[in-house]
């Protein structure tokens, strides 16, 4: 039996036409898909390491409102069993309207009042629904863009649809990565820097962690 041969040199360049048409591919593309979200967290990512040194003024706003009688009726009709349970959908969408606030979180019940909690990025909020008068209160906090593009950056109450971006980008940066990683391989004989310039920054972050970091 003869051994095979081996492939010829227009297969192998053809294969690695084919690798690297790919590779370019998905590269662009996940760089396209990651560019904003990369630029929004590398922006953030400064902001939160100098926190202490950007200091926002919170904007603290009140305001009050008083409930139907109807509603607020309603209201009592629907007291949990629990200390911790969702406001009825028709009270929800009041508070909504007469409240800058988000009223799809649990709500803290009492005898005499229903608290939300509605904490938001860049800020926090509340209502209070006193359950004898009807009578409603609120107070925002805003702390500024950079708080809110910190809170983004931490996924702080910024709800489900922000967690799926986040896990999307997540995804998409690591594709980014494996296929520039790929791409060094396949141009790294004619650039003899890459494998050393990749080692740096592999060092550099390692070396920080085991000597700095305790």
């Amino acid at each position: 039996m003869h051994a095979p041969s081996p492939p010829r040199p227009a297969t192998m360049k053809s294969r690695k036409a084919f690798w690297l048409k790919q590779l370019h591919m998905w590269h662009w593309m996940s760089s396209a898909v990651s560019l904003v979200g990369l630029l929004l967290f590398a922006v953030t990512g400064f902001t939160l390491n100098h926190a202490a040194d950007i200091e926002g003024s919170p904007v603290v706003t009140q305001k009050a409102a008083q409930m139907p009688p109807a509603l607020l009726a309603s209201l009592n009709r629907a007291i949990p069993g629990t200390d911790k349970a969702p406001l009825p959908p028709a009270v929800a969408e009041w508070v909504e309207a007469s409240f800058p606030v988000k009223a799809s979180s649990e709500a803290e019940w009492s005898d005499s009042e229903v608290y939300l909690p509605a904490p938001r990025p860049g800020g926090d909020a509340w209502v209070a629904i006193d359950l004898a008068t009807g009578e409603a209160s609120g107070e925002i906090t805003s702390r500024g863009w950079i708080s809110y593009l910190n809170d983004l950056h931490k996924g702080r109450n910024s709800g489900g649809e922000w967690s799926l971006f986040i896990d999307i980008f997540a995804f998409a940066c690591i594709v980014f990565a494996v296929t520039g990683l790929f791409l060094l391989q396949l141009h790294s004989a004619k650039r003899k820097s890459t494998w050393p310039l990749v080692g740096v920054g592999l060092a550099i972050p390692a070396v920080i962690a085991i000597i700095f970091i305790h």
